[in-house]
This record gives structure tokens, sequence and C-alpha cells, in this order.
């Protein structure tokens, strides 16, 4: 009769347990991340929201999700950030899709469209403009159609799925992983961090970087299963090449470092 007891608890308490609301980047480069999230037993822990970059941070400091892949520079927004994974959206050297694209030189650069969707890039551009460019010129916050307004003295910062087949059309193409690098001495950049406000369990972290490490593992299965992408965009060399997922110590450096530079006092608890 106990052990009948314990079993109906357990059960209880199973089917009252919450599943750890999840918000996560939508752009390509998450796709191996979220393919193993999916094909995984923590499937079963969690609800998964896709959203911009600036809606998942802004999810997270409001409470709406319990972790999320945010952009870098909206942690010292959060009250008690806790970085929680061995993974993350990083580069060491170019990245290929954040970038600024122009008609004329750096230095030639008027007007500088920047794209709000990642916080994180436009403090990356802002430091990179000022510091290793030493150039100033006058931002403007982009729109639905700030791409198609680009020309002459006019450039534009852009991030993500909308960069695929820019460089072609732009004589001048600035990649700002492969500027970081060179501005602080060869260190990568982190763009996104998995992050919560809260611990959590020892346990689900264990599955929850397991999931991961299988979708990275399963890189080929998954260029498979998606579309093919249009202007000859090779998905294998942009997943292994220009995406850096590892949260290594460098990359821990990385961050420490830009979030000095953008004036953040923010205590990270790793």
């Amino acid at each position: 009769m106990h052990e009948n007891n314990l079993h109906e608890n357990n059960l209880h308490e199973n089917k009252e347990k919450k599943p750890v609301r999840i918000t996560a980047v939508s752009y390509l480069n998450t796709k191996p991340l979220l393919y193993g999230l999916l094909n995984s037993d923590v499937s079963r822990d969690i609800t998964l929201t896709l959203d911009i970059p600036s809606v998942c941070a802004q999810k997270l400091r409001d409470s709406e999700a319990d972790l999320g892949l945010i952009p870098v520079a909206a942690i010292p927004e959060l009250t008690t950030p806790h970085i929680i994974s061995d993974y993350c959206i990083g580069a060491v050297g170019a990245v290929k899709t954040v970038c600024i694209f122009s008609d004329v030189p750096i230095n030639k650069i008027e007007t500088l469209y920047l794209d709000y969707h990642s916080r994180t890039s436009v403090e990356l551009a802002k430091i990179l403009l000022e510091k290793y460019w030493h150039v100033a010129p006058r931002f403007l916050k982009s729109d639905d159609f700030y791409l198609q307004k680009l020309g002459g003295t006019i450039a534009g910062l852009a991030i993500g799925d909308k960069t695929m087949g820019l460089e072609k059309k732009f004589r001048y193409v600035y990649d700002l992983g492969e500027a970081w690098g060179n501005y602080t001495g060869g260190l990568p950049f982190v763009f996104a961090a998995w992050v919560s406000c809260k611990p959590l369990s020892e346990i689900f972290l264990q599955k929850f970087n397991a999931a991961l490490k299988v979708g990275l593992n399963h890189i080929p299965e998954l260029i498979y299963l998606l579309p093919t992408q249009e202007n000859g965009f090779d998905l294998n060399e942009y997943f292994t090449k220009y995406i850096s997922y590892d949260f290594d110590a460098q990359k821990h450096k990385a961050l420490r470092r830009f979030l000095s530079e953008i004036n953040s006092n923010v205590v990270l608890v790793e």
C-alpha cells in the first residue's frame, strides 16, 4: 500500500511539474541547437518559442521565459544572469552574417542604418567604428525597408538570414566578427548565449547540454532536411566554418571583454 501511494505521488508531481519555458533566436545559425532540443529527451521538459533576438531578451527580462538564447548585450539588463550552457552562437574570425554593407570604404560612410533586431551587433558595430576604424557616421534606426535605401555614402549593418547574397550587391563588406578579432588581437566573439535569471536543476542542465551536443553532431542530417538556400549559400560551410558553437574559455574571455567595452559591470554566474 505504501509503495502504491509513493507511485501515485510521483505521478502527481510529474503532472504538476511545469515545463521550462525557452525562447530562442529564430535565425539559421540556431538550427543545429534547436534540432538537438527537439530531437532528444529534454523536449518533454520544455516549451519552445522562436523570436527575433530583441524579443528573446525582453521575454527573459519580463519573466515570460525561464531560459533564453539571447544577445549578450542584453545580459546587463538582467538582475541575476546565469550562463547555463556549454554552447553559444559565436565566431572565431569572420561570421559571414553580421556585416556592414557599403558602396564606399568605411571612412567614407556618412550615414549608417543599424539593424536593431540585435542589440549585440549594434553595440559591436559602435565599438568598432569608434575604436578600430576611428570613424563617426550618423546612425539611423533600421525599418523594414532600410536595405533598399542603401547606396552612395549610406551604408547598413545587417544581421542574420537577410544578409545572404547581399555581398554580391555591395562593393564593400565589413565582417564584424573578423574586425573584432583584429581589434582585440585574436579574440573570438559571442553573439548570443543561453542565459537564465534563476538557477536551474543540474539534472535539467545536463539533459539540456546533451541535447545541444546531439544537434551539433547531426549537422549533416539537418542540412539534408533544410531547404536549399538561394545565392549559393553553403550551409555546411556556414555551420562548421563561420559559426563556432563551443562556449570555451576564450569565448568567456571575449564575452567579458565585450561587456567591459560597453561599460557593463554585470556579474555573470557561470
